[in-house]
């Protein structure tokens, strides 16, 4: 099997938030966004998602992770500046600290009617936002099978990066106690979480020719109601990354990007050596991305092999030691290294939280979740 060297294409889409900057809350302005010219000119290519709150942007297809940071700062540069012109504010992270998914409109369009009428409340409650990185293979059926089992390997790490990534600490006003919220909250969907192993690219054909059959994709019969943490794209030759929460800012979205496409590099290059990464056990990756929602940076992850519980900063040593004979080769060393930033900072959901009991916490709750917003808004703009 022909196996593929760097540069991986990529790419990268992200949900925001549209936001009241006077109530601080969610504001439905998706249709009016898109109806305006001023969007086109930007050449945004919005997208709506489920309610009318949230905008969605995708990058091009970037050569390596230098393009990526420059399309991510043009896109939220544009919706920012879209936003402005409206009198609104855009946020990035995976929930509102306190908008209520019963106050949302909804999108109009057959895809939402019909998602709605399948999923029924948990749809209803589906009021979170995301980031999808996309690391490309060819379309091919070498390239195909290729894809499978970089997706099996690569699942091992993808709690990691939920963690490093963690931005939804809140929900309905309350600190839920978790660092993704937003996890808990998607699972709740059908087809969702840590896919099990395929053994090739057929096996895995055979499982959505099943699905559809049985009518599990409904009217539409599209593929994309697999929605995994990590699956192979449904119209691009791309295996996507989906289980992170959105990053709120640049630099640390464009760290999580550089991961993912260097975890995939790393084992394309053991596959050219005849190695492989152990591919664990569906029920052993669940519990270390339990722990990751649970605590984020702050807990600690198992190493099966060793059977030990081992700290998230050391974890992160041990990725960036393995990473290393690759990530000179993608140029992107230094957005790989900003991990350690990440672990010294915190992430957004530790920094959302410190704001919180800085403002009064539960004592001062209204007054302490707007300031978390505020800050939410500056951090998402800062470096655009």
């Amino acid at each position: 099997m022909s196996v593929p060297t760097p540069p991986l294409t990529m790419g990268i889409e992200e949900e925001y938030q549209i936001i009241d900057p006077k109530s601080r809350n969610l504001h439905a302005y998706i249709s009016e966004f898109l109806s305006q010219d001023k969007q086109r000119e930007l050449s945004l290519n919005l997208m709506p998602e489920l309610m009318q709150s949230q905008v969605e942007v995708g990058s091009n297809v970037c050569q390596n992770i230098g393009e990526v940071r420059q399309e991510v700062i043009r896109l939220r540069r544009s919706v920012c500046e879209l936003a402005d012109e409206n009198g609104l504010a855009i946020a990035a992270a995976s929930t509102h600290p306190f908008a209520r998914w019963d106050e949302q409109s909804i999108t109009e369009g057959v895809r939402y009617k019909e998602l709605l009428d399948d999923m029924q409340g948990v749809a209803k409650r589906l009021l979170i936002f995301g980031m999808h990185v996309h690391v490309g293979f060819g379309n091919d059926m070498e390239s195909k099978n290729l894809m499978i089992e970089i997706m099996n390997q690569a699942r091992y790490f993808i709690p990691h990066l939920l963690a490093l990534s963690t931005s939804s600490p809140f929900w309905h006003g309350r600190n839920t106690g978790l660092r993704s919220y937003r996890s808990v909250v998607f699972e709740s969907l059908p087809r969702t979480g840590i896919p099990h192993s395929f053994e090739s690219w057929g096996e895995y054909l055979n499982y959505e020719r099943t699905l559809g059959m049985v009518g599990a994709f409904g009217k539409a019969d599209t593929r994309a109601k697999i929605w995994w943490d990590i699956r192979p794209h449904p119209v691009f030759d791309t295996l996507e990354f989906r289980i992170t929460d959105i990053c709120t800012k640049i630099d640390e979205a464009i760290c999580i990007a550089a991961l993912f496409q260097a975890i995939c590099a790393k084992l394309l290059k053991l596959r050219r050596q005849n190695m492989a990464w152990r591919q664990y056990r569906h029920m052993h990756i669940t519990e270390n991305k339990w722990r990751a929602v649970r605590y984020g940076i702050n807990g600690e992850l198992i190493d099966f092999g060793q059977q030990e519980s081992v700290s998230f900063p050391n974890l992160m040593d041990e990725l960036l030691e393995l990473l290393d004979d690759v990530v000179d080769d993608l140029g992107s060393r230094q957005e790989v290294e900003y991990v350690r930033t990440i672990l010294q900072n915190g992430t957004s959901a530790d920094r959302q939280i410190a704001t919180f009991e800085a403002h009064g916490g539960d004592d001062n709750r209204e007054e302490a979740l707007k300031a978390v917003v505020d800050q939410l808004v500056r951090e998402t703009r800062e470096g655009i």
